[in-house]
């Protein structure tokens, strides 16, 4: 029997996905909440475009939460034209989430309206709906604007990232303060840290309505590092950034992967010049550390749903 208790997860991408992905088979209540800060592919052309928000990591939470039993329906949303001089490099569920927002004249309407095609269980919330870019400060002193470049570094990678802040500033979305205020659980990641995480905990008013929040705090860290954003951090150098940006005694847990993968399995990363991020679980007291075998057992290296889902369930 499904749990009823209220579980909100806040990042973006692949980290976002796996979580609900996981979740839902045990949790009747989910709330997404998803950084808006993408500019890049897909969304950013659609940003640029049409104004929108930025729908991509929408699209994901969407597809993670759908409950259809169509599966051409999430394949549909997720799939991305290779060919042709107008659409290629688009996602359907782009173009479709697009489409209804100028057909209701509202980005969280045209959530609402995806959600129903997609007999979404549970409900996916824009951490913002205000437009704004992240900005980075590299140690040199350099500044890059936009997720995109970031994310995929236009710099030397092995370049530290000073701080990170949004573009105009921007508040919370009331539904998701009032989702976070009201939940049982908190999820936060995993995720990229600077283009994933820490963009939801730059918006007005987010820091503030965790802090308030009486359910429980649970922060999933990284079990690869990434060229040009982590490069070199062990686990506790994920957590001292969150707290950089959310405030020190916020979180309840930190979960770390304690299982490092084969040498096999680290070969696609080794050309990435990604790392395994070392728990060093000896340097933190708090939150309280949990170290537990998170890592899929096939495919490239990224949490298992399954045991992300179990750990909550252990917690809350």
């Amino acid at each position: 029997m499904k749990s009823d208790k209220k579980i909100v997860v806040i990042g973006g991408g692949t980290g976002v996905f796996t979580v609900l992905s996981g979740l839902k088979q045990y949790f009747n209540n989910l709330t997404a909440i998803v950084t808006m800060a993408d500019d890049g592919g897909s969304t950013g052309v659609l940003r640029e475009e049409f104004g929108i928000l930025p729908p991509g990591d929408i699209r994901r939470a969407l597809i993670a939460l759908s409950a259809s039993d169509n599966k051409n329906l999430s394949e549909l949303f997720n799939y991305r034209f290779n060919e042709g001089s107008g659409l290629s490099g688009h996602s359907f569920g782009n173009l479709m989430i697009t489409a209804l927002e100028r057909i209701t004249g509202g980005f969280e309407t045209a959530i609402e309206e995806a959600s129903k095609i997609l007999s979404v269980r549970g409900q996916v919330l824009p951490v913002t709906l205000k437009t704004t870019y992240l900005m980075a400060e590299l140690e040199d002193g350099r500044t890059i604007r936009g997720e995109s470049d970031i994310d995929i570094p236009q710099h030397d990678g092995n370049i530290q990232i000073r701080k990170v802040w949004l573009k105009p500033q921007v508040s919370l979305n009331p539904k998701a303060k009032k989702a976070i205020l009201e939940a049982d659980a908190i999820i936060i990641g995993p995720g990229d840290l600077y283009t994933s995480i820490i963009p939801n905990l730059l918006v007005d008013g987010m820091g503030q309505a965790l802090r308030r929040a009486q359910g429980k705090k649970i922060y999933f860290v990284n079990i690869m590092t990434k060229f040009g954003e982590t490069t070199g951090f062990q686990a506790s150098d994920f957590l001292n950034a969150i707290e950089h940006y959310l405030g020190k005694n916020v979180l309840d847990y930190a979960i770390f992967n304690k299982t490092k993968p084969s040498s096999m399995r680290f070969r696609p990363y080794i050309k990435e010049k990604a790392e395994f991020v070392e728990p060093d679980i000896e340097n933190l007291k708090k939150p309280t550390p949990i170290a537990a075998n998170l890592i899929r057992k096939y495919g490239l290296i990224r949490h298992d749903p399954d045991k992300v889902a179990q750990l909550v369930k252990m917690l809350v």
